[in-house]
């Protein structure tokens, strides 16, 4: 990437086996605003098909990933093909595409993905990843995420939770599904979808790289009992019973950088495989701009600097994405790091 030039934003879509990734997939395709997208595909075995099942814009817009789980035995190949792909795939010399759309084979486990896309230096070099849309089949969904560790965990990390199928659902199915998606992920917004049409259309994939699908996520969280000045640590709402929960802190005044750095270390030394997902804005003590940080697991993209606040609310706000980790026993961690500092 050029200096001075900005990130190219990539967009992971998953969801369980025939969730309809592609159906949607295919579907954002036809708006020819989408045409400056690259797409990635992955499949799981030895013959890959999912590639012809979507209409390509050009010739070389649609790419296959090596066969294999992009978790597991092609994350180098991942990482290789973004760095090339500005070259490998130019048109006329040149670099085309300003957003990448990459979809995961059904049966991925999000989490190594997105540590990729935020640790890995060939790519944080040039990429950003901007949200990940996990797509939910309305009449299998909730069968899928009792049985597949997979399906759950890909629902936990989504900014963006498309249910497809509703007009084959039965209504009260569909309402239980809806609740158990609210457990496991609350503070993501839900949409549906009827063969393949979504509600907002290529809207959700034509953001520029601008920290909006994180941010906006942020912005929606609701004041709860983790919020750092009010010491109330009652029933945990958005505790589900696969041990995977959504905890938000809060904090009124702002947080030294020493201490914030030192504080996550430690955190991710003692109970990193626990935090599956960090996203947060940070108001520092050394600066009056903003801080995005975004992790996965031991792996965290380089701070960004926002060059000023999205709203009128100025406080810290953090969102863990946690297994068999809750609020008070975060802010307990936090708790020696503040007395140090006071």
């Amino acid at each position: 990437m050029a200096a001075g030039s900005s990130p190219i934003p990539i967009t992971v879509l998953t969801g369980f086996l025939g969730s309809g990734k592609t159906t949607v997939l295919n579907r954002l395709l036809e708006d020819r605003a989408l045409a400056d997208t690259l797409i990635l595909i992955n499949e799981f075995g030895d013959i890959g098909i999912d590639h012809d099942l979507v209409a390509p814009l050009a010739d070389d817009a649609v790419i296959e990933m090596a066969s294999g789980c992009l978790c597991c035995t092609i994350r180098g190949d991942l990482a290789r093909t973004l760095r090339d792909a500005p070259w490998r795939y130019a048109r006329n010399g040149r670099p085309w595409f300003r957003r990448v759309v990459l979809e995961t084979t059904g049966i991925a486990d999000p989490l190594p993905i997105l540590q990729t896309l935020v640790g890995d230096p060939d790519v944080t070099g040039h990429y950003l990843l901007d949200r990940v849309v996990t797509v939910v089949d309305a009449v299998h969904g909730l069968d899928t995420l009792e049985r597949q560790e997979e399906a759950r965990r890909q629902v936990a990390v989504a900014d963006l939770l498309l249910i497809t199928k509703r007009d084959v659902a039965e209504a009260a199915a569909l309402n239980v599904l809806t609740q158990r998606l609210a457990a496991i992920n609350p503070n993501a917004p839900r949409r549906f979808t009827e063969h393949g049409c979504i509600e907002g259309g290529s809207g959700l994939l034509a953001a520029a790289p601008s920290l909006s699908g994180r941010l906006a996520a942020l912005e929606a969280w609701p004041v709860d009992e983790h919020h750092h000045d009010h010491g109330d640590h009652g029933h945990d709402p958005n505790r589900h019973g696969d041990h995977i929960r959504a905890v938000g802190l809060t904090f009124d005044t702002p947080i030294p950088g020493p201490l914030l750095d030192q504080w996550l270390e430690a955190l991710l030394l003692l109970r990193g495989p626990d935090i599956l997902r960090v996203k947060g804005i940070i108001n520092l003590a050394e600066t009056d701009r903003p801080m995005v940080i975004h992790g996965v697991q031991h792996r965290f993209e380089a701070p960004i600097l926002l060059p000023a606040w999205p709203s009128a609310d100025r406080r810290t706000r953090l969102v863990f994405i946690t297994r068999d980790l809750d609020g008070p026993t975060l802010e307990a961690s936090l708790a020696p790091f503040m007395e140090a500092c006071a």
